[in-house]
């Protein structure tokens, strides 16, 4: 992606550094505040990675330079971009309850009070969610919740239609019944779903989950393999990447070969150290610089619970980390807000982070 620049004018401002916010990734450097990349043996890779690594600044910029300064990956030494954002998901939790309760998720372990958003919050939301239609790549039902649970599913996902924003889907498929499948594909469908399923063996799932779901979530699924219920739609298999694992993601590959299911498997993970099991870093990280859990949560997500909080990043299941009350902001209050600005330095290593803070204890934080 490039910006047009006038190379004419020379940039004020300086002196000038490499971005904080870049991500330093092996097979590319992505600007989340862009949505710019830059890959090895493209002009200007190289050395803005020397920059970003090194911390060294620029007291002139040349012509190349200043079309760097464009596109974000230089910044003024003095700048304070802690409060822009460039939304491409959001998760908006419309019930707070599940229909299980499983042994790699804190519900199996802390279920909460079932609750419901006010459907006029949630229109609120939305309508406010279209500003930012240009950049948004998925708006999620789901959070610690079964979406299909919620009486008003099919509605809410033809809300996010009616405003031209992509209704995403994940699931247990446990009440994602035939009738429900029909209505959402005479919507258009969904941009994704996922279906969290992580065996076919049926007292391996009842005991992962606490409920003896399979038959009834094999059916759903059947159903729904060869419809056009979403763009995307993955079968998705979380386990240790063992043996154990590898095996249930091939019996689910047979099981479903040939219909439009894709199959992913993913680590469990410790969910920055609220669970006791799955993939989290050896020892807390020290120096911050970012975090890539399917993009920038602090710069490109937006997580809203069923009471309209909005909590800096899906892991935080207990909301420590709460920076906004869509009851009483607006969503743009809150996306340059004095609270999730301040979580943003303490992410991206502009401020030294409390000891407790979350990106600390993550698989997913950038660090050095």
């Amino acid at each position: 992606m490039h910006v047009m620049v006038d190379r004419e004018r020379p940039p004020a401002g300086g002196p000038w550094r490499a971005s904080p916010w870049l991500h330093r990734e092996a097979e590319r450097l992505y600007q989340p505040l862009s949505g710019c990349e830059l890959r090895p043996g493209e002009p200007g890779h190289d050395e803005v990675r020397r920059l970003s690594e090194s911390g060294a600044t620029l007291e002139v910029l040349d012509e190349a330079q200043r079309g760097w300064l464009a596109e974000g990956w230089l910044e003024p030494v003095a700048a304070d971009r802690s409060r822009e954002h460039r939304l491409r998901y959001v998760s908006l939790e419309t019930c707070s309850s599940c229909t299980q309760g499983c042994y790699f998720c804190p519900v199996g372990t802390a279920p909460r009070p079932t609750e419901l958003m006010p459907t006029g919050l949630f229109e609120s939301i939305v309508g406010q969610l279209v500003a930012h239609r240009a950049t948004i790549e998925a708006v999620g039902l789901s959070n610690y919740n079964e979406p299909t649970f919620d009486r008003r599913f099919v509605d809410q996902v033809a809300c996010l239609k009616e405003h031209g924003l992509p209704p995403a889907v994940l699931t247990n498929a446990s009440n994602f019944t035939p009738d429900k499948v029909d209505a959402i594909v005479a919507l258009g469908g969904l941009v994704y779903l996922g279906v969290n399923i992580s065996t076919l063996d049926r007292e391996r799932y009842r005991a992962d989950r606490g409920k003896d779901h399979l038959p009834q979530v094999l059916a759903h699924l059947d159903y729904m393999k060869d419809k056009a219920v979403a763009e995307t739609m993955a079968l998705v298999v979380l386990g240790h990447q063992d043996e154990a694992h590898r095996r249930e993601v091939e019996a689910i590959e047979a099981r479903f070969a040939g219909s439009s299911f894709v199959v992913r498997p993913f680590d469990i993970m410790d969910r920055a150290g609220w669970l006791p099991l799955g993939r989290g870093p050896e020892r807390p990280h020290r120096r911050l610089r970012g975090c890539d859990n399917m993009g920038s949560r602090p710069l490109e997500h937006l997580h809203i619970t069923t009471a309209g909080k909005v909590v800096f990043c899906c892991e935080d299941y207990d909301e420590v980390h709460t920076v906004g009350d869509l009851t009483k902001q607006t969503v743009d209050e809150v996306l340059t807000g004095d609270e999730i600005a301040r979580l943003r330095r303490w992410t991206y290593g502009l401020e030294d982070a409390p000891e407790r803070f979350i990106c600390r204890n993550c698989l997913f934080a950038l660090a050095d």
